[in-house]
């Protein structure tokens, strides 16, 4: 199921992992398995929960809202000294998370995201795409 490639790079304090997955929606699971092992091999699995809840929520926005055929999403974990960094990159520039209130069809997710990361957003990327972030840090942490 993951596509293209996966990678860890090392930059500063940082270590990252990028990888690239198929627009499907088992696409989710394995994501959130990727990130767990991540966290464990970081020493970070104290924000697991909060953590795999915000990414199952950003990988599932971009396979259903940011959908473009042909196209693949990429993930990218980037731990730093208090936590973790979350990425979940697509092809849809048009289409920006907007929080909606909840109801039965949905409107759930970026309220989750907004109450478990210390904080989240949206760029768009060079090229073509954008990328939502979280980041989540261990209790009485900050992102530095």
């Amino acid at each position: 199921m993951s596509g293209a490639s996966t990678a860890t790079r090392r930059c500063g304090v940082e270590t990252r992992r990028v990888q690239r997955w198929t627009t499907h929606r088992r696409t989710v699971g394995l994501a959130r398995d990727e990130l767990r092992a991540a966290l464990a091999e970081w020493g970070l699995s104290a924000i697991e929960e909060p953590a795999v809840l915000v990414l199952s929520e950003l990988v599932t926005n971009a396979i259903t809202h940011a959908f473009v055929r042909g196209r693949d999403i990429e993930t990218s974990f980037c731990r730093g000294p208090q936590g973790v960094r979350l990425a979940v990159d697509d092809a849809d520039e048009r289409h920006h998370p907007q929080r909606r209130p909840p109801g039965e069809a949905g409107g759930r997710g970026l309220v989750l995201v907004e109450e478990l990361s210390d904080r989240w957003g949206c760029r768009i990327r060079r090229g073509v795409g954008k990328s939502v972030w979280a980041v989540i840090t261990v209790p009485g942490g900050r992102w530095l």
